[in-house]
């Protein structure tokens, strides 16, 4: 079975080497879409949704009101949805559950989907 959380993120970031706008520091909403998948336990939940939500907040904590050139030496939406792919595989790893899809969406019309 699928489940599916959202959380949002505010972050700034410039783009190296762009020619454009985005080579100045400026700043984003990012709304993050996860989905896992594992099967019903004996409690009738895949994960509790709280538990969930804890596991993604944490894969954004490092993220959020940051710039993110700190963190990431070129910083676009592909890289950070990477980033944030890899913390919650790694959290999850710790489970029977697997992440299906990550989608990231830098302000309202932009994202970036990753699929396993």
């Amino acid at each position: 079975m699928k489940l599916g959380l959202i959380e949002e993120f505010d972050a700034a970031h410039s783009l190296p080497g762009y020619e454009g706008k985005c080579a100045n520091l400026h700043g984003h909403t990012y709304r993050v879409e996860m989905v896992i998948e594992g099967p019903v336990g004996e409690d009738g939940f895949v994960m509790d949704f709280y538990r969930l939500k804890n596991i993604l907040k944490a894969a954004l904590h490092d993220l959020d009101h940051r710039c993110l050139n700190d963190l990431l030496p070129n910083p676009t939406a592909e890289n950070i949805a990477e980033m944030i792919s890899k913390s919650l595989k790694r959290d999850l790893e710790k489970t029977s559950l697997h992440l299906v899809s990550l989608k990231l969406w830098e302000g309202k019309n932009k994202w970036v989907l990753i699929e396993e």
